[in-house]
């Protein structure tokens, strides 16, 4: 159940970063002008929180509920978003893809607090790298079959399989059922509060958009520089990217295995200083063999990014306001994730792809030394 979940949360991030933005250069929209559209239509992702106080404050009506409403919500409007287009009606468009997001948001809150009710610290390395796993395979499958389905039919019948697919994948979340039923908690302000005085969970408040930003930045730029200087098409740029969402899921298990065994901080340190090296050598870059080799390889390095940074923000949050507090900590993750998006088509127009991918390394160097003062207990 779980893991079709975050395969249907997959799929949708890859229309919005792969399909989306590709579609919009297929409609002649400026990069800066696509990248904008495709970074602003998430903005759900960075309210994530009031999602989660809905699912938190009415959660004596369980996260299944909440969780089905988001996935069947969010396939509804795919399936209505087939029959836009956005040449033509661009601010229906926007709107559709808005409420696209709103509905994963939904989904993805619920399922979040659901493991955080059911998980222990000492496991929850792994368990993430679980999830993280499905994610990025439904973005694999994503990019390359809607990839290939765009290409060789269109953009409106990839988003009519895509909605197909998601319909299915809640067949398990629709038969589940949940053990038990969650009191609703009448103090989730002052829990908020208490839990937000921490100087732990406040340097991690700064330290979650800033580390998110290369990450944005690489999402764009990469699969704009393919279609632009490597002149590939849709079907190629999804099948590239496949390689990269592989080295996700592998990244996700790794890095979940790692972060258990070695701890967090440790594992995170080697993780963003390889980073910046392998975001650095994509100057270097001259041909779709190159590009495939450390666009994997930052895939990989990403998928064992967010496993630990999920781990951390699940030991720092308490059960009792699992979908709100989880899903803030995540809103501020997915805000300097979409600034990077957002501002990634500005960066290649005004510097091009060269100093716009030295950039997304040099952010990383601001986090190492935030990380600096972020006391992790080790775990167990």
């Amino acid at each position: 159940m779980f893991s079709c979940a975050y395969l249907a949360q997959g799929i949708h991030l890859a229309i919005a970063t792969i399909l989306v933005p590709i579609y919009l250069l297929d409609k002649n929209f400026p990069p800066e002008y696509a990248a904008f559209i495709a970074g602003i239509v998430m903005i759900p992702w960075i309210i994530k929180f009031i999602f989660g106080w809905i699912a938190d404050h009415y959660s004596k009506f369980g996260r299944k509920k909440f969780s089905l409403y988001g996935g069947l919500s969010s396939a509804f409007f795919l399936l209505i978003l087939a029959f836009i287009d956005p040449s033509l009606y661009l601010i229906y468009f926007i709107l559709t893809l808005i409420f696209i997001h709103c509905g994963v948001g939904f989904l993805d809150v619920s399922i979040d607090a659901w493991a955080i009710e059911t998980t222990v610290e000492q496991e929850r390395g792994k368990i993430n790298g679980a999830m993280t796993a499905s994610f990025f395979t439904g973005m694999a499958l994503g990019s390359s079959f809607l990839g290939q389905v765009a290409k060789n039919i269109s953009y409106s019948n990839a988003f009519i399989v895509a909605s197909l697919c998601i319909f299915i994948l809640l067949l398990p979340l629709l038969l589940a059922k949940e053990k038990r039923k969650i009191k609703r908690h009448h103090g989730i302000g002052q829990i908020l509060k208490h839990e937000f005085t921490k100087k732990k969970t406040q340097i991690m408040i700064i330290f979650l958009p800033l580390i998110s930003i290369n990450s944005g930045i690489i999402t764009f730029a990469v699969p704009f520089f393919m279609n632009m200087n490597l002149h590939l098409d849709i079907g190629q740029i999804g099948l590239i990217t496949t390689i990269s969402i592989i080295g996700r899921v592998a990244g996700s298990l790794i890095g979940g295995l790692s972060t258990d065994k070695w701890g967090r901080k440790r594992t995170l340190i080697f993780i963003i200083i390889t980073t910046i090296i392998f975001s650095a050598l994509l100057i270097y870059v001259n041909s779709w063999q190159i590009i495939a080799i450390l666009y994997g390889i930052l895939g990989l390095l990403n998928g064992a990014l967010f496993t630990n940074l999920f781990a951390i923000c699940m030991d720092i949050t308490a059960p009792e306001v699992g979908a709100t507090q989880f899903s803030i900590l995540m809103s501020l993750l997915n805000f300097g994730e979409l600034g990077g998006e957002s501002m990634s088509g500005i960066l290649i127009s005004q510097l091009g792809f060269g100093r716009t991918f030295l950039y997304a390394a040099w952010i990383l160097g601001s986090g190492l030394l935030i990380l600096r003062f972020i006391r992790l207990k080790p775990t167990k």
